[in-house]
């Protein structure tokens, strides 16, 4: 393996948009710590075995590098917003005690006593996105009219954002999450114009708290007096919108097309709706359309599995390539919708993982529910294999789920 030609060239595709690509298989069993090529044109390591991928996720000396690393880039040009190569003006810690300080202070509002809570709410918000998309008949776009605006809906009730700025949230975390498809000016003014809606509603939130979180943490932080700064304040909801809403959005489409591209997957969901939570997490794991994977930046050396990976280097850690690994799953390329336990890394792992997994896997588990209830003759309009991917799209997804009922 050259250190100067790359073994491999981001993103791989599979056959099918649904599919894994073939090299996944050949790399873990071959050279699971590969030289990849990023769209940059910088270079990275590659990872793809599960204990790997753990291993560095899990290392609470490493996180998402930032713009001074001098981590390899995933965009060209430093195209590509934060959300792609780091920002160093985002005023949340990323590592260490105060990281971990600012996630037990957040966390508090989102665990999932807190997510029971909020049910209702979102299944009020999805059966209404569902009956508008039935009314306007069919074939629809699942993606545009229950999977795009449920999680922003969501996240805006969070925040406590009016519902007729909903659709301005929707914009700015799509330029945040985008490689390729907005321009760096206009990456940096959605960046600009979100800094500055988060500002003048928390300044509102102090004159007049409501039951949202940004409220719950205003409140807490002038109880103790060692809260959150208005900055972080800021930074906490622009990171929650962003990590809470593209995701989740492109999220709901493929679960879906997965389980319609096999019509004995929804049967068995018809039959037996106890297999929701389950099944959610299933697609989850058998999702190979997860974009780029997560990148480490090694500021030591680290021996990963007896390799001496030396500081410096910039590593992609592949979830979806670990999800697949044979070692740790069994029949990794079957979808179960009963696999139980499923020790998916989706959402990553140990100090780092994705704060809210539990938001992310209710609002899932609630879509899922209300599209078996109300439209149980649910099926593609298409067939699975004419789905075409979103190009340019760090979390990955469909540019549109054709159904009809």
């Amino acid at each position: 393996m050259s250190r100067h030609d790359p073994d491999i060239r981001l993103p791989l595709t599979g056959d099918g948009p649904l599919d894994p690509p073939a090299e996944w298989q050949r790399l873990r069993a071959r050279c699971p710590m590969a030289t990849a090529e990023l769209p940059s044109g910088d270079k990275a390591t590659y990872l793809t075995r599960y204990d790997d991928v753990k291993s560095l996720l899990s290392d609470a000396r490493f996180s998402r590098p930032t713009a001074t690393d001098n981590a390899a880039r995933i965009a060209p040009d430093g195209a590509g917003g934060p959300a792609a190569n780091g920002d160093t003006s985002l005023a949340i810690p990323d590592r260490g005690e105060p990281h971990q300080r600012w996630r037990r202070q957040v966390g508090k509002y989102l665990t999932a006593k807190r997510m029971t809570a909020l049910r209702p709410g979102m299944v009020s918000i999805a059966e209404s996105l569902v009956e508008d998309m039935v009314e306007h008949g069919q074939p629809a776009d699942l993606k545009a009219a229950v999977g795009f605006p449920f999680p922003v809906y969501v996240i805006c009730d969070l925040l406590g954002v009016p519902a007729e700025d909903r659709d301005r949230f929707s914009y700015w975390s799509d330029a945040f999450l985008n490689v390729s498809r907005y321009t760096t000016e206009e990456t940096r003014a959605a960046h600009t114009e979100l800094n500055q809606y988060m500002a003048t509603l928390i300044a509102a939130k102090h004159t007049e708290p409501g039951e949202d979180l940004l409220s719950m943490l205003i409140a807490e932080s002038a109880e103790e007096g060692e809260g959150l700064s208005d900055d972080q304040l800021l930074h906490t909801g622009v990171a929650l919108l962003v990590a809470g809403h593209e995701a989740t959005a492109n999220m709901i489409g493929k679960m879906v097309s997965m389980l319609l591209a096999d019509r004995t997957r929804w049967e068995r969901l018809l039959a037996d709706p106890s297999l929701v939570r389950t099944a959610v997490d299933e697609a989850l794991r058998f999702d190979a359309n997860l974009g780029f994977g997560l990148r480490r930046y090694l500021g030591e050396d680290v021996d990963l599995d007896g390799r001496i990976l030396p500081g410096g280097t910039t590593v992609i850690c592949s979830m979806p390539a670990a999800n697949r690994d044979e070692r740790v799953f069994a029949d990794p390329d079957e979808m179960d919708l009963g696999r139980s336990p499923n020790p998916h890394l989706t959402f990553g792992a140990g100090p780092h993982s994705c704060l809210g997994q539990t938001l992310a896997r209710s609002e899932l588990q609630v879509v899922l529910d209300v599209l078996l209830r109300k439209l149980p003759t649910l099926h593609l309009a298409v067939p699975a294999q004419q789905l075409q991917r979103v190009e340019g799209l760090l979390v990955g997804g469909l540019r549109t789920v054709p159904v009809g009922w």
